[in-house]
């Protein structure tokens, strides 16, 4: 049971395991099926345990992991869940098709040559090939991180809520600069239709110009979708359940800075992005469990690959010269 686990260091530096991963191994949550905790994973049931309130009413400070030995192990599994929130709470979830995990800063990934026509063909006749191989070149994998200084005696008395807020902030800005990644390789080698100026009917161009796949997501600049939501046919658009602003034709319109405001692509989110890390977000956690928060750093390696250059297109405002 979750009161009879001896939290430790080690259960940080288990090989190929998380720490929820580990204590998922010691604590399995199918244990508590039909039980008022059976909606907690393992660390949730560790705060339970210890009484440790992350939000709500009568939310606790973060000197409340250090109360004992054995909470201050749960501290950088609570900063790491906070910045990995932030993380993913940004567009990669809604652009990325598929998430590898490469066992080194080298990734070389599969390419397919898919140029022959879909025809019918005659009896006995040779079918049209589609060829699938190992691609000739490694993608190299970049590390994104942020350096935070936030000493014991400043944080202690802040609120875990209100402090989870802003290590979630760093996880989303520390998105954004992985996001520019994203970007460049979708626009690399891409079709890319021009138009004079952003209105609905370049919109529908480029809703047009997809063939076998769906448009289904369009990544634009905050100024880009600010012109987009204020056109006139987009009048009567609202957001959806999950406040997404969806085109008539479908499209979602997901806006991030690592875009310049000249450039949209669109997307079939389903076949167009593969998302690679080496690791997830890394975290020094012993300096965390022994309250020596400076020079703390947060990290991850990762790149992005197109797995389907026909599922992205590219739309280029090129206002004329005046």
């Amino acid at each position: 049971m979750y009161n009879d686990i001896k939290l430790e260091k080690g259960l940080y530096n288990l090989s190929e395991k998380s720490f929820t991963g580990a204590l998922e191994e010691l604590d399995p949550s199918s244990a508590y099926c039909g039980t008022p905790m059976e909606k907690l994973d393992a660390f949730e049931r560790q705060l339970k345990r210890f009484n440790i309130r992350i939000s709500g009413q009568g939310c606790d400070r973060v000197e409340k992991f250090f109360s004992s030995t054995e909470t201050a192990v749960l501290f950088p599994e609570f900063v790491t869940r906070c910045i990995r929130k932030g993380f993913e709470e940004t567009i990669l979830s809604s652009v990325c098709a598929a998430q590898t995990v490469s066992g080194s800063s080298q990734y070389l990934g599969c390419v397919m040559d898919d140029t022959a026509s879909y025809t019918s063909s005659a009896q006995s006749a040779v079918l049209p090939a589609t060829v699938v191989k190992e691609s000739t070149s490694a993608i190299t994998l970049s590390k994104y991180g942020r350096l935070i200084n936030a000493s014991y005696e400043a944080v202690r008395q802040q609120r875990l809520d209100v402090f989870g807020v802003m290590l979630r902030s760093i996880g989303v800005k520390l998105a954004v600069a992985v996001v520019k990644d994203a970007v460049s390789v979708l626009t690399t080698g891409a079709d890319v239709i021009t138009v004079p100026s952003l209105t609905y009917g370049s919109l529908a161009k480029l809703y047009g110009s997809f063939d076998c796949f769906n448009m289904n997501t369009i990544i634009t600049s905050p100024e880009a979708s600010s012109e987009i939501v204020a056109m006139e046919q987009l009048s009567d658009t609202s957001t959806d359940a999950n406040g997404k602003f969806i085109l008539p034709f479908g499209s979602e319109l997901v806006k991030t800075s690592a875009i310049d405001g000249n450039i949209l692509i669109g997307i079939d989110r389903n076949f167009a992005l593969e998302f690679i890390t080496s690791s997830n977000l890394v975290m020094e956690t012993d300096k965390l469990i022994d309250r020596q928060l400076d020079q703390i750093t947060v990290s991850i390696t990762c790149g992005f690959r197109k797995i389907t250059p026909d599922a992205v297109k590219v739309l280029k405002v090129v206002k004329p010269a005046e």
